[in-house]
């Protein structure tokens, strides 16, 4: 693989510049020829500060992962062959970070490497799950099937993702638009507007001296306050890289109020899905278990699978660890045992992804109802505190007269 500033010729005589990613020289300039420019000029730029700063700002999204993965799905479903499936694949992507990565795929799999030990080689950007579903591909010589499944399964991840992002966006939103008006209010509007209260002499209510004393806290130390978040925020982040911070906040998730339900659908949905593909793809359902256990990305239920495979191993059915836990519904371990008993597990998988996957698309259109009482709650102690502290003295004041 190899990086190139190409300057070429178009049909109608104009220039064209830029940067250009292949296998090495020929194979750019063909490319460039079926497009119907011509290149007169390539020159080396690995290590251009440009090519640096688009390496680097252009980074692989899943949205690019997705779009990735059913194009190479299709391409191999007409029985393109893989390199060339993966040299037209450079060609259509715009992103520049996969479009390299992409290239060095090739490069690797033209050389005689496996697909599979390809991907494997770059785990920041594709999971365990997805070598193993790749790897099984090629072992049973069904690449294009697994790679339908691969896409579909990833596309049905991305799609309930965006959902529960867009659902957390008003939420967050309005918490911060409250968070940063009571700030402003306590900073610059309420020392005016108490000042003339302090002055007077009379016994304040104590909804009234709670708030003085906010503002005169937040004027005098509204930059340690800063720093002190900071502090907390770098201490937090410290701790959630420690096994017991993230299983505490794997446990908080799911039993947080309104959100908690959804936490638990969405971490069901992951491991049945992808439980499912990786069983239709071929792969054991020991070897499933371990994989789907790194997918799951929730400390609780990984510990669920892991025991959940110990247990296998004993010789014990995979309802059996299951059908004891809190934290999964009791329809999963029932219906897994009647998957096991008719042999058709990996159909009983799908049919309880789309049930909660169902039931999690009910509470994400209702989220922004359910949230409403809540943030309405919130807003009217907050209103309700303001008008106590500040306009009630000042009604008793003018009644004094």
């Amino acid at each position: 693989m190899a990086i190139f500033r190409y300057k070429a010729h178009t049909k109608k005589g104009r220039i064209k510049s830029g940067i250009e990613i292949g296998i090495n020289e020929s194979e750019i300039i063909s490319r460039y020829r079926r497009k119907e420019l011509e290149i007169f000029s390539l020159v080396p730029a690995d290590n251009d500060l440009e090519t640096k700063i688009k390496l680097l700002i252009e980074r692989s999204s899943t949205k690019d992962l997705v779009i990735f993965s059913r194009q190479f799905s299709v391409m191999i479903s007409a029985n393109v062959p893989v390199v060339e499936s993966l040299m037209i694949l450079i060609d259509q992507t715009e992103n520049f970070s996969l479009k390299k990565m992409i290239a060095d795929i090739a490069f690797e799999v033209d050389a005689g490497s496996l697909l599979s030990d390809a991907f494997e080689k770059r785990p920041d950007i594709f999971s365990n799950f997805f070598v193993n579903i790749i790897r099984s591909g090629e072992t049973s010589g069904k690449l294009d099937e697994v790679l339908n499944y691969l896409a579909d399964e990833m596309e049905k991840s991305y799609d309930m993702s965006s959902k529960v992002r867009g659902a957390m966006i008003y939420p967050i939103f309005i918490l911060v638009g409250l968070v940063a008006v009571a700030i402003v209010l306590l900073v610059y509007v309420i020392p005016n507007l108490t000042s003339m209260l302090t002055e007077s002499g009379t016994e304040l209510p104590f909804a009234t001296r709670v708030v003085i004393g906010a503002s005169d806290f937040l004027q005098h130390y509204l930059v340690l306050i800063i720093i002190a978040v900071i502090g907390l925020v770098f201490l937090a982040r410290l701790y959630l890289k420690t096994y017991n911070g993230r299983r505490n906040l794997d446990y908080a998730k799911l039993h947080m109020p309104i959100f908690g339900t959804l936490f638990k659908y969405i971490y069901l949905m992951r491991f049945t899905r992808s439980l499912s593909t990786l069983l239709k793809g071929g792969v054991t359902i020991t070897k499933s278990l371990e994989v789907v256990s790194e997918v799951v990305s929730n400390i609780i239920y990984q510990e669920i699978i892991l025991a959940t495979l110990e247990s296998i191993n004993d010789g014990n059915p995979i309802s059996t660890v299951m059908e004891n836990e809190p934290t999964i519904p009791k329809m999963v371990p029932q219906m897994l045992a009647v998957g096991e008993r008719t042999g058709k597990i990996d159909v009983v998988l799908d049919k309880i992804t789309d049930f909660y996957g169902r039931e999690a698309d009910k509470m994400l259109a209702n989220l922004s109802t359910l949230m409403e009482p809540v943030i309405m709650t919130i807003m009217g102690v907050g209103v309700g505190i303001m008008v106590a502290a500040v306009i009630m003295p000042m009604y008793n004041m003018a009644s004094s007269f």
